[in-house]
């Protein structure tokens, strides 16, 4: 499975804390720091599989933080090493080993840092996160004979009668040692030990002691000094209630503190320091109008001495006010919003839905409405230009359900606009959620009159479609036109796909001329919304992205226009772009990215209304399922109703006709559903389909929008990977194969792709019929298939891999579900061998109109594909009874597979279809159902709707690396 493409950028990393006496804008994600001063420094080994070629690199996160990639920096005996440092110190450090496309080797893995820094070793295939070399590997360490350890101790309650600790060499046997002296930081202990061998460390216990009972109480668990001098010596120092290990004094805050106190119920506060106390005598106050009921442990296993407590209030508190907490000896903090925005209780008293969110274009006057129900005031701040940073402030009036309104009176056409929203003490500006039209960059949001955008003629929909009938061309933008010989004008552009009757080499044609001809029904374009990592005011130097970064979700991207500065512009030309195309009979699918942001804390969403639109692990921390730092909340009801009224607006206002959900498997199946009744209501046949993969994100698995649950999403289209790989091998191991290039006992793979996967088991997928599935081979992520097979076949000779290629091809457009082809594979487009190429230059990226030229048989045996399939109903099947009911596979040699496509229902009444695949490098003789007589449609070399010929007899011999279609009665 394919972690799809944003995944294509490197996030800014965000480290957030909590700044005592202040406020902290994004609630939800601070200071699980024990400080954020000081360093954390981690080491990480990895062993990647013998022979894998992939730049591997690590994703890491701090706890509480967002993630940055950093890359491995060297190696050692065991394979590559990466030493990281962060800024702050943290008790637990995650990370990802992945490609640049995030391809993953394992999960999530954490790294505890107990002792000043982490170290961790892992092995390709191997989930386990190890804190040892595995299996006995080697690890260069210096071993010590003789050790030396002095260790400062600091107790913020000054009562250090009993303590002491217990201390060992690596795999000997303990002792007790006491602290025995005394220094301006605490007491202090000296732990010699000699005649050591093979000692790499020395773990301790800090424990207390008293008559009868040496273990009356202990602060943590085992953990282990791991530094030394080459003569053994150490110094440590460690304090009360915190269980790293500090290798420099200056580093240990010895201050008590509040770390945390947030509001996660209407009337629960979680209430943590870093140092624990006796709940008894809790010594806590709440100002702000707020009464104290009670004080209960955090965690119910925990005595009366702990540092995180739960202070449940009198009375429910008011969302918008600021309270704050203290506590004698720890000072005082401000309750920061917390979990409570993620409560039922939360949607249920602010759901608003209502359809004026954004703002309501009239000559007469203009309309704004802004969701922030935790917000104390809000402002709308109108701007001359989108370069003047300092702008007009109006209020906004409060109003139902967590809105705030207001309207200003004239024709406000071009008026650029944001909000402001006070969160506590702090005022946050972003850009409107909502807003239709943006100024250069997005960074600001411009009220549009939408009428004037439109060409001529543009809201008259294309005719009813019927899923099962889509040839699906996945095309980005700027790759259609950027090549010198494109024959296009305005390259890189809307307006460049839009371009009509163009030429390039030796006179074929190219752009939309080419996909025209070439016959498919569809068009999905990359993502097109406004996106973040083009800089648009830097157009003439050389920039490309994919877009999976989102930033303003209902504009389109302005790098894509021919003005970006005008916001009116890249609205006009992309609409220009979708009417030419359906005047050219092809209909258009927009890529949509709602599943995550290009960084939380930077997004309007969370600067809005911190902590509800993205989703949390149980401690606190950003779920990270998309593998990018951040999860967007689906299940949430706002927004929930931002997903279903972007699409809807994408669907009335730019005439769309299909919407392709990245990473579809981290929203919830409530959400699709929602979705598809939306787009029901405008064009029951607008497409939807997405990536139904299962991805580790916190949600019930019984409500994940992913493959497994596909029977629950009726109209609801996933990408079928089963028949991806099954043809040319895993996308995440470069040189294993599929059934076209020459791995054995993929037969069945390739059955239940050919039959749309209606019969996987559930564990696999639950699709229940063929418009619920995606049938390809390759798409913008991975190696290209033509680059596949130069990895995975590098002896075969170029023939050989056209005819794997065309065989590939030809099992997708002869198999039942929605066909879906990658632009530039009807020539075998290849991308150098870059697997990943999200940013990689034009020269890599853009469909090259002379390879075109000189493949043009190549182009002509897909285009003879796509007319065999639109002719033949029969592969086009719209029920999985009617598939049971009328394919059947015939006996057939190894590496081949052969079915019969007999007696169909839909036109094909009288008609006798056989497909014949064989992945073999030979000829193969099989049998067929009768003498025939026999209509050749494909051979391998042609395809078509008309006879290549006729045979006759119940034996034929099929081509080597062929696909055959033979039509009887």
């Amino acid at each position: 499975m394919k972690l799809a493409s944003i995944k294509r950028f490197i996030a800014l990393l965000s480290i957030f804390t909590l700044v005592i006496g202040g406020l902290f804008s994004f609630h939800s994600v601070q200071s699980f720091a024990e400080t954020t001063s000081g360093k954390t420094k981690v080491t990480i080994h990895y062993k990647p599989a013998g022979g894998s070629t992939k730049d591997w690199n690590l994703w890491v996160f701090p706890e509480g933080g967002e993630g940055k990639a950093y890359p491995f920096t060297g190696e050692d005996k065991f394979g590559k090493v990466a030493e990281i440092e962060l800024d702050g110190t943290y008790k637990k450090v995650g990370f990802i080993v992945r490609t640049d496309s995030w391809e993953k080797d394992g999960g999530d893995r954490f790294i505890d840092i107990s002792a000043g820094e982490g170290e961790v070793w892992v092995k390709s295939g191997d989930d386990n996160t190890y804190t040892e070399p595995p299996d006995g590997e080697y690890r260069d360490l210096p071993a010590y004979e003789n050790i030396n350890v002095k260790v400062h101790y600091f107790r913020y309650d000054n009562q250090y009668e009993g303590w002491n600790l217990w201390t060992w060499p690596e795999n000997g046997e303990g002792k007790a040692v006491q602290f025995t002296d005394e220094d301006e930081f605490g007491k202090v202990a000296n732990i010699k030990m000699d005649n050591l061998k093979d000692v790499h460390k020395i773990g301790l216990i800090v424990r207390k002691s008293v008559p009868g009972n040496e273990w009356a109480d202990k602060e943590f668990n085992d953990r282990y000094v791991t530094k030394f001098h080459e003569d053994g010596s150490a110094e440590v120092w460690i304090a009360q209630g915190q269980e790293r290990i500090y290798y420099d004094k200056d580093l240990v805050d010895r201050t008590p503190k509040i770390v945390k106190a947030s509001l996660d119920g209407f009337n629960e506060i979680t209430f943590e320091t870093n140092f624990p106390f006796d709940i008894k005598n809790h010594g806590l106050s709440l100002s702000g109008g707020a009464a104290i009921k009670e004080v209960v442990p955090y965690d119910s296993k925990a005595g009366d001495f702990t540092n995180k407590v739960k202070v449940i209030t009198s009375k429910n508190l008011d969302l918008t006010k600021v309270y704050k907490i203290s506590k004698e000896n720890f000072g005082e903090a401000a309750v920061q919003t917390g979990k409570v925005v993620r409560t039922p209780e939360f949607d249920k008293q602010f759901f608003y839905n209502g359809k004026d969110l954004g703002n309501t274009y009239s000559k007469k006057e203009t309309s704004f409405r802004l969701w922030a129900p935790t917000a104390s005031e809000a402002k709308i701040v109108v701007y001359k230009s989108w370069q003047e940073e300092k702008g007009t402030e109006l209020p906004l009036k409060k109003s139902e359900r967590g809105t705030w309104k207001t309207t200003l009176n004239g024709n406000q056409e071009g008026l650029i606009y944001t909000y402001k929203v006070k969160i506590g003490d702090q005022w946050n500006e972003a850009v409107d959620p909502y807003a239709r039209a943006v100024t250069v960059n997005g960074d600001k949001g411009a009220v549009i009159n939408l009428d004037n955008t439109d060409p001529k003629h543009f809201h008259k929909r294309m005719k009813a479609f019927t899923p099962e009938d889509a040839i699906i061309y996945e095309l980005h933008v700027r790759d259609l036109s950027m090549h010198p010989k494109s024959g296009i004008k305005h390259k890189g552009k809307f307006l460049g796909v839009a371009e009509e009757k163009t030429t390039g080499p030796a006179g074929v044609k190219t752009g939309l001329n080419h996909i025209k001809d070439l016959g498919v029904t569809h068009v999905q374009l990359l993502p097109i919304y406004d996106y973040n990592t083009v800089d648009e005011t830097k157009l003439n130097e050389p920039q490309f992205n994919w877009g999976y970064d989102p930033k303003n979700y209902n504009a389109p991207e302005g790098s894509y226009s021919t003005d970006p500065y005008k916001p009116a512009v890249r609205i006009k030309e992309m609409k220009q772009m979708v009417n030419t195309l359906h005047h050219n009979k092809l209909r258009v699918i927009m890529d949509v990215v709602y599943n995550h942001m290009f960084a939380a804390g930077e997004s309007n969403f969370q600067k809005l209304v911190p902590g509800y639109y993205f989703r949390y692990n149980e401690d606190g921390t950003l779920a990270n399922g998309t593998g990018v730092g951040n999860d967007t909340a689906s299940e949430r009801k706002m927004m929930r109703k931002f997903i279903v009224d972007s699409v809807s607006y994408w669907a009335k206002e730019y005439n769309l006709d299909g919407f392709r959900f990245d990473l579809m498997g981290i929203h919830d199946v409530e959400t699709m559903n929602q979705v598809r009744k939306a787009l029901n209501t405008i064009d029951p046949s607008i497409i939807v389909l997405g990536e139904g993969w299962d991805l580790n994100t916190p949600i019930d698995p019984e409500t994940k929008a992913n493959q497994k649950n596909a029977g629950k999403m009726p109209g609801i289209a996933h990408f079928n990977d089963g028949i991806r790989d099954g043809l040319k091998g895993s996308v995440f191991n470069d040189i294993d194969k599929g059934f076209v290039n020459g791995k054995p006992g993929t037969e069945d793979a390739i059955k239940e792709g050919v039959k749309a996967g209606i019969d996987y088991p559930s564990t696999t997928a639950t699709y229940k019929d063929p418009q619920q599935v995606i049938t390809y081979v390759e798409a913008h992520d991975n190696h290209t298939l033509w680059d596949k097979l130069q990895l995975t076949n590098p002896e075969s000779s170029v023939d050989t891999r056209k005819k794997m290629h065309k065989l590939a091809s030809s099992i997708i457009l002869t198999s039942q579900g929605i066909s879906f082809l990658h632009a530039g594979q009807e020539f075998m487009r290849t991308k150098g061998g870059d697997p990943n190429s999200y940013r990689s230059p034009d020269s890599v990226n853009q469909l090259d109109w002379q390879r075109r030229a000189d493949f043009s048989k190549e182009v002509d045996y897909m285009k003879g594909l796509i007319k065999l399939r639109k002719s033949h109903p029969a592969f086009r099947m719209r029920t999985a009874q009617d598939i049971r009911s009328h394919l059947t596979f015939l006996p057939a040699p190894k590496n081949t597979v052969i079915y019969d496509l007999k007696g169909h229902a839909n036109k094909d009444r009288a008609k006798d279809l056989v497909v014949v695949y064989n992945a073999n490098e030979t000829v193969q003789t099989i049998s067929l159902p009768t003498v025939g007589p026999w209509k050749v449609l494909a051979n391998g070399e042609k395809a078509g709707n008309k006879s290549l010929g006729t045979l006759l007899g119940k034996k034929i011999k099929v081509p080597a690396l062929s696909a055959v279609v033979l039509e009887g009665k």
